[in-house]
């Protein structure tokens, strides 16, 4: 529970200092590469991660008693995190160094955090 709340606020807090870097400091080399879109996007799908994960992290302590549940959500919330961490990730890598076959590992992170919503769905079916 208190890992994804951790975990939520980390990716949280480096979402706003990319999204802020992004839209300044890199803002000259993103777009003379043309991966502005391709950088907000990961940005965004960082923090919207970020939220579900410190949901998970709460919803986790209020039915911490229902095992069933608890189990469900700690592996929605694993998927969320590897999601991330595959999908923003090599987007971010990307962006920065041009390897493009990253770009072939990133549907296996948007798949992780797409598993993770629907896990988060069958904790609560």
């Amino acid at each position: 529970m208190k890992f994804f709340i951790q975990s939520g606020a980390v990716l949280g807090l480096l979402g706003v200092g990319l999204g802020a870097f992004g839209a300044h400091a890199f803002r000259t080399m993103l777009d003379a590469s043309g991966r502005s879109a391709t950088f907000e996007t990961a940005v965004k799908y960082q923090f919207y991660h970020a939220f579900a994960l410190i949901l998970v992290g709460l919803l986790m302590h209020t039915f911490g008693s229902n095992p069933t549940i608890v189990k469900l959500l700690n592996w929605s919330g694993y998927c969320f995190l590897g999601g991330v961490l595959i999908f923003s990730g090599s987007l971010y890598v990307l962006c920065f160094t041009g390897v493009t076959w990253l770009g072939a590992i990133t549907p296996i992170g948007g798949l992780g955090m797409i598993v993770g919503w629907a896990l988060l769905l069958w904790a609560f079916l």
